[in-house]
C-alpha cells in the first residue's frame, strides 16, 4: 500500500490544526489530552492493518471486519473502542443496477479511522460535511462519527428515492401497449434485484445509529440532536424501502395480470375467427356431398350458398363484435 493512500488530520481543541501528517504520528498525538485524530485508509493491506493495530491497539477480529467485503451493518463496542461498518450506495439509472462499497470505522476516545475500498467512494463527501459543521469537532470523535454516518445515509436516502422514481415510471409503462414486454421484465427485475441490496444496506443502519446515539453514555448532549436527527433519517429511509418492497411487488404482479388479460384476448379473437372460418367451412362442406341437393347442377343453387355462408358469418361477427370479442 502506498502512503498516498492515506489521509490524516488533526484537530486540538476542535480546531483544524493540520493535516497529511505522516501515519507513523497518530499514537503520539493520540496520547496528547487536547486532540483528536482522523485517519483514513483506501484499500489497506493486510500489514498496513497490522501495523494500525498495533499503533491504537485495535482489536484483530475488528480489524478482520474492516477488510471483508461483505460485512453487515453493525455497530460493535470492544474494550478500547467502537467499530462500525455500513454501506455507501449508487444507483446507475440507465441500467438500474445498484452499486455498493463498504465504509467502516474505529472509533476511540480521541481518534477516528476509516477504511474503505478505492473503487468509485470519496471520502472528500464525509470531509467536506465536518468542514461544514467545524464548530461541531469540539465534541469530539462522535462529531466525525455522526458526520460520516449523515453522509452514507444522504445516500442511501437519495437511492431510495431514485429508486422510487424508477418503479413509478415501470407503472406507466405498464399500460403502454407499444412497450416491449421483454424490455418491462428485464428493467422490473433489475430493480427489484437493486432494491433487495439497498434494504440489506438500510435496515441494519438502525441498530447502528442506535449504538453509537444511545448506547454510549459519553455522547455530549450537544451532539444529540444530531444524532437523534440522523436515527430519523435512518427510519424514514428504512419505511420507505418497506412500501417501495410492496411497490416493486405490485408491479411484477400487475405486469403478470395484463399479460394474462393479453392472452386471454388474443384466445378470444382467434377463437372468433375460427368461428367465422368454420361457418363457410360447414356449408362448402355440406354442398360437396356427392348427392342431389335443392339447386344442385343450377345457378341458383351456387347463390344461395353463398347467401347462407355471409347471412350466417355476418350474424356471428355482429355477435362477436357486440360482445367485444372482436
Amino acid at each position: 500500500m502506498t502512503e498516498a493512500a492515506i489521509r490524516t488530520r488533526l484537530w486540538r481543541d476542535g480546531v483544524l490544526e493540520k493535516e497529511d501528517f505522516a501515519f507513523e504520528e497518530l499514537s503520539d498525538y493520540v496520547c496528547q489530552p487536547d486532540c483528536m485524530v482522523w485517519a483514513d485508509l483506501q484499500a489497506p493491506d493486510a500489514a498496513r492493518l497490522a501495523e494500525l493495530g498495533a499503533e491504537l491497539s485495535l482489536d484483530k477480529l475488528a480489524i478482520e471486519d474492516a477488510v471483508a467485503h461483505h460485512e453487515r451493518p453493525k455497530a460493535s463496542r470492544y474494550a478500547s473502542h467502537t467499530f462500525l461498518t455500513a454501506r455507501a450506495l449508487r444507483l446507475d439509472r440507465e441500467s438500474g443496477d445498484l452499486r455498493d462499497v463498504q465504509v467502516s470505522a474505529f472509533v476511540l476516545k480521541q481518534a477516528f479511522v476509516t477504511v474503505h475500498a478505492g473503487e468509485w467512494f470519496d471520502i472528500d463527501t464525509i470531509v467536506d460535511r465536518w468542514d461544514e459543521n467545524a464548530e461541531l469537532m469540539r465534541y469530539g470523535v462522535k462529531a466525525l462519527a455522526w458526520g460520516m454516518l449523515d453522509v452514507l445515509v444522504d445516500g442511501q436516502f437519495d437511492v431510495v428515492q431514485a429508486l422510487d422514481d424508477e418503479i413509478e415510471d415501470l407503472e406507466d409503462l405498464l399500460f403502454d401497449q407499444a412497450n416491449g414486454t421483454h424490455q418491462l421484465q428485464r428493467r422490473t427485475f433489475a430493480l427489484r434485484k437493486s432494491l433487495v441490496q439497498t434494504r440489506r444496506a438500510v435496515l441494519p443502519m438502525r441498530e447502528v445509529v442506535n449504538t453509537l446515539a444511545r448506547r454510549d453514555s459519553d455522547v455530549p448532549q450537544e451532539l444529540r440532536p444530531y444524532l437523534d436527527d440522523l436515527y430519523d433519517h435512518v427510519l424514514r429511509a428504512t419505511e420507505w424501502t418497506e412500501s417501495l418492497r410492496d411497490m416493486i411487488s405490485s408491479v411484477f404482479e400487475t405486469n403478470l395480470s395484463l399479460q394474462d388479460a393479453r392472452l386471454n384476448t388474443i384466445m378470444k379473437k382467434l377463437t372468433s375467427y375460427t368461428a367465422l372460418i368454420a361457418i363457410p367451412t360447414a356449408v362448402t362442406g355440406f354442398y360437396g356431398q356427392n348427392v342431389p341437393y335443392p339447386g344442385f347442377g343450377h345457378h341458383s343453387g351456387f347463390v344461395s350458398s353463398v347467401l347462407v355462408i355471409a347471412v350466417l358469418a355476418g350474424a356471428l361477427y355482429l355477435a362477436f363484435k357486440r360482445n367485444g370479442w372482436l
